[in-house]
C-alpha cells in the first residue's frame, strides 16, 4: 500500500473511529486526542508492519487504551477513573458508522463558522492542526487554540451523541452544509495567499460531502451540493496556467475538463431536481450544469441561467445572488441593464467597498465603453483583496484598459464589447461568508 492509500484510508477511518469511542465514553475531547494519538501511531508502525486485518478495529483497540491512559493520569477525576479504568476493550468493534453523528457534533450551533470549519477537519477530515494551520494560513498554536476552544464549547453545551429530530435535524444539516460549501469554496479559490486554488481543501470537501450524500442520498440539497462541487471542480486544470495566472473560461482548453466529474455531476443535478423541494444548492448545480453543458462559452444558456437566478433570489436572498444575476442580465439584455440592477447593491452595507461588486462593474463598463471609470474600478477591486492571484488579474485588467484608451478604443461604438476576458474578472463573484455565489461567465456557487 502506497503513502496516498494510507493517508485515504486514515482519513476514511478516522470519523468512524472518533464516532465509536465517543459513543462508548460520552466524551469528546478526550476521544478527540486519543484517535489522533492512534492515527499518528499506525503512520509509524503500518507501514513497516503492513495494515491490520481489521485496522478499523486496531485503530479503535489503540484508541480506547490510550484514552483509559489519559483518564488514570488525570488526579481530576478519579471518580471517573474506577469505572473505567477497568473497562475491558473488546475484540469486536461494532460495524456501525457515526461520521454523520460527528459531522453534526461538530457543526454545533453554538460554534463559530470558523471553529466549525477547523473542527470539521480535524475530527472528520482527519487533518493535522499543523496541516489546517497551513490551509488557513494562520500560526499552528493559534489553530490548535480555536480547536480547543471548540471542544470546551461543545463539552460546555452538553450535547448528546446522537442525531437529532424533526426541525432541528433540518437546521442542523443545513449548518453541516454550509461548513462543506466554505471548505470547498476556499480550497477552489483561496482568499489570501499567492495561490489561485488550494486542492487538498477542495478534495477534501468533496470526500465529505460524498460521505454526507452516501448516508442522506435522497435530500435533494445534500445532492445539489455534491453536484455543485463536481462541476465547479472539473475545470480546476484548465484553470490557471503553469506560472499560476487565472485564464478566462473563454480562452480555457475544455479538454483539460474532467468529464468524469461533469457526467457524474450532471446526473446528480438531474436527481436533486427529481424532488419535490427546491434549494440554493440544487439551483446553483443547476446553474453550473447549464454552463458545462455548452460546448463553448458563446453556447452558453444565459436565458436559462438568468431565469434560474430569479428563482434563488426568491427563496435565498443575498447580494452576491443579485450580483450574480446582474451578470447574467447583462449577457441577456446588455451591459447597461447589468449596471442598473448593480446600483441597487450600492447602499447595501454589506458589499461596501467589496471587491467583487467593484470587479464586476468594472467589467461591465469596460463593456460599455467607458474605459476610464473601468480601469479606476479595476484597481479599487485589486487593492481590496487579500488574494495575491485576483491582486494580479485585476492589475492586469486595469493595464489592458489603459491600453485600449491609449489606442483610441474607449468609447467608441463601432467597436464590439470586449468578451475574452469576462470569466477572470467576474469569477471573483463569489461569497466569502458562504453565501449563494456565483462567477462569469460560469456564474455558480463558487469561484471560477
Amino acid at each position: 500500500m502506497t503513502a496516498p492509500d494510507f493517508e485515504d484510508l486514515l482519513r476514511e477511518l478516522t470519523p468512524q473511529v472518533l464516532g465509536t469511542l465517543v459513543r462508548r465514553h460520552a466524551q469528546f475531547e478526550g476521544c478527540e486526542d486519543a484517535v489522533q494519538e492512534a492515527v499518528l501511531a499506525a503512520t509509524v508502525q503500518w507501514p513497516a508492519e503492513g495494515v491490520p486485518g481489521n485496522p478499523r478495529g486496531w485503530l479503535v483497540t489503540v484508541a480506547s487504551r490510550r484514552l483509559i491512559d489519559q483518564m488514570r493520569s488525570d488526579h481530576a477525576r478519579r471518580e471517573r477513573e474506577s469505572a473505567t479504568a477497568t473497562e475491558v476493550v473488546p475484540d469486536d468493534v461494532p460495524d456501525t458508522d457515526d461520521t454523520l453523528v460527528l459531522l453534526f457534533l461538530c457543526c454545533h450551533p453554538t460554534l463559530t463558522a470558523a471553529s466549525q470549519t477547523a473542527l470539521t477537519l480535524r475530527a472528520v477530515g482527519g487533518l493535522t492542526t499543523a496541516e489546517i494551520a497551513r490551509a488557513f494560513l494562520v500560526p499552528e498554536a493559534t489553530m490548535a487554540a480555536r480547536i480547543s476552544r471548540a471542544k470546551q464549547r461543545i463539552k460546555a453545551a452538553g450535547s448528546s451523541f446522537s442525531l437529532p429530530d424533526g426541525a432541528e435535524r433540518q437546521e442542523r444539516l443545513r449548518v453541516v452544509l454550509h461548513v462543506l460549501y466554505l471548505i470547498f469554496n476556499e480550497g477552489y479559490t483561496a482568499s489570501s495567499g499567492s495561490e489561485l486554488h488550494r486542492a487538498d481543501l477542495a478534495h477534501e470537501a468533496i470526500r465529505l460531502a460524498r460521505m454526507v450524500h452516501a448516508q442522506l442520498p435522497e435530500d435533494g440539497e445534500v445532492t445539489g451540493l455534491l453536484a455543485l462541487m463536481l462541476l465547479t471542480h472539473a475545470r480546476r486544470e484548465a484553470r490557471t496556467t503553469a506560472a499560476g495566472d487565472l485564464v478566462p473560461l473563454d480562452e480555457q482548453d475544455r479538454t483539460k475538463w474532467d468529464r468524469g466529474l461533469i457526467d457524474e455531476g450532471i446526473e446528480l443535478v438531474k436527481a436533486s431536481l427529481a424532488g419535490p423541494a427546491l434549494g440554493p444548492y440544487q439551483l446553483q448545480a443547476a446553474i453550473a450544469a447549464t454552463h458545462a453543458d455548452a460546448a463553448t462559452a458563446g453556447e452558453t444558456n444565459w436565458p436559462q441561467v438568468h431565469a434560474l437566478y430569479l428563482i434563488l433570489e426568491r427563496i435565498a436572498p443575498n447580494p452576491m445572488v443579485t450580483l450574480n444575476r446582474a451578470i447574467a442580465l447583462a449577457e441577456t439584455e446588455g451591459p447597461p441593464a447589468g449596471l442598473a440592477l448593480l446600483s441597487t447593491l450600492d447602499s447595501d452595507e454589506r458589499m461596501a467597498g467589496h471587491h467583487r461588486l467593484l470587479s464586476v462593474r468594472a467589467h461591465l463598463l469596460e463593456r460599455t465603453g467607458d474605459m476610464a471609470e473601468a480601469y479606476e474600478h479595476y484597481r479599487r477591486a485589486a487593492k481590496s483583496t487579500a488574494s495575491i492571484a485576483e491582486q494580479r488579474y485585476l492589475e492586469s485588467r486595469a493595464g489592458r484598459v489603459t491600453g485600449l484608451c491609449a489606442t483610441g478604443v474607449a468609447n467608441r461604438p463601432d467597436r464590439p464589447p470586449h468578451r475574452a476576458h469576462r470569466e477572470g474578472c467576474l469569477a471573483l463573484a463569489h461569497d466569502r461568508s458562504g453565501g449563494p455565489a456565483a462567477e462569469a461567465p460560469e456564474v455558480v456557487g463558487v469561484r471560477q
